[in-house]
């Protein structure tokens, strides 16, 4: 078991344990700690409790010290340069003809690197950009390709259903999200409805999901050939929230369905839900 602290770099960015080194952190103090990239200046998200060892990425950095004054004033003077430096790097990428899009600009909290986040559609050769943004700010310069969920996440935006994106306002790391899921909600395999502003599938499927595995762990599926009251037949639609199912009859001539509970069914032979080699490539991008 260790003491740790919970510190984000980002607004809605993951949570990093540091040793407190015996002091007390209240919850939302700027702190400098050391890491990977240098010193830095983040928010505790978490106050001082003790973990697992096992939840721990070792060796476990110690807090450097509480922000002070002087501390605040760079990280304002840091952003003020970002704003700059994003502006000289917009007018190098033209100059270089690159096929990038240029999302945002961070300076590390010592100002000994800057960092340029960038998309593209495939791989870009940046080395010239480098070395001539290098010359410009003398110091070191890193360009990091991200994808459109962390562009979305980095840019924020509202949703189809109106609100704030969740990525930008309290998802801290993105979940993985299938075809599958949409599948086994019901949902309409329509691109517009299931993807979100960044053009992938929409995080809000992972929400449900698991209550959805589990309705699904005893409800006969679509196409799943059962017992009914009235005889056999093959489940043709299914509400799982409702559990009601509608049956196609092997007796039934004009090709109707009843609908039935289901408690009233008995599984004879139960169904997949499985993705078509169709839909798996038309949703391809999407995932």
């Amino acid at each position: 078991m260790a003491e740790v602290i919970g510190v984000r770099f980002k607004d809605v960015g993951k949570i990093y344990y540091f040793d407190p080194d015996g002091a007390q952190i209240t919850l939302g103090q700027n702190v400098i700690v050391e890491t990977v990239r240098g010193i830095e200046c983040g928010v505790v998200a978490m106050a001082n409790r003790t973990v697992d060892d096992e939840n721990i990425v070792k060796p476990l950095k110690k807090l450097i010290r509480v922000a002070t004054e002087e501390d605040m004033e760079r990280i304002k003077q840091n952003k003020e340069k970002e704003r700059s430096a994003f502006d000289i790097c917009l007018q190098k990428i033209a100059n270089h003809k690159l096929g990038m899009k240029l999302v945002d600009v961070e300076y590390t909290f010592d100002g000994n690197k800057i960092l340029f986040y960038f998309t593209a559609e495939g791989r870009v050769d940046f080395r010239e950009l480098v070395k001539d943004l290098a010359s410009v700010f003398r110091t070191r310069i890193e360009l990091r390709q991200i994808g459109v969920r962390d562009e979305a996440k980095m840019m924020g935006g509202l949703g189809v259903c109106g609100r704030p994106l969740c990525c930008a306002t309290f998802l801290g790391e993105f979940q993985p999200v299938s075809i599958k899921m949409a599948k086994e909600q019901g949902i309409s395999l329509n691109p517009t409805k299931i993807s979100g502003t960044c053009g992938r599938l929409m995080c809000c499927l992972k929400y449900e999901q698991e209550a959805y595995e589990e309705l699904l762990a005893d409800t006969p599926k679509v196409g799943a050939y059962v017992q009914t009251p009235d005889g056999r037949g093959t489940v043709t639609e299914l509400n799982l929230l409702t559990r009601m199912l509608s049956v196609h009859l092997d007796k039934s001539a004009d090709g109707t369905s009843r609908q039935y509970h289901k408690d009233k069914i008995k599984l004879i032979r139960d169904a997949q839900v499985s993705i078509t080699r169709e839909d798996a490539e038309a949703f391809k991008g999407l995932e």
